[in-house]
């Protein structure tokens, strides 16, 4: 079945989670949208928890711990 994700380039946020610029933002909501055929479903806290990776908010290590939490191991 066919899910929307809210993107909102004005405001660079999707599903409200904020991006720092437009390329990010795009490069991001790419790959989701790729995943999402393979049956990934996502969500504003998977959406944060990648962001505060790649910025480095969060350690690898804090984000495998925080994947195997919520989908388990």
């Amino acid at each position: 079945m066919y899910q929307t994700i809210d993107i909102d380039r004005k405001n660079l946020t999707i599903m409200g989670v904020k991006f720092s610029n437009l390329k990010e933002l795009e490069n991001t909501a790419n790959a989701i949208g790729t995943n999402m055929f393979e049956g990934f479903k996502p969500t504003k806290e998977l959406i944060q928890l990648y962001v505060d990776w790649k910025f480095g908010i969060v350690s690898e290590k804090d984000f495998l711990t925080k994947l195997y939490a919520i989908y388990g191991k």
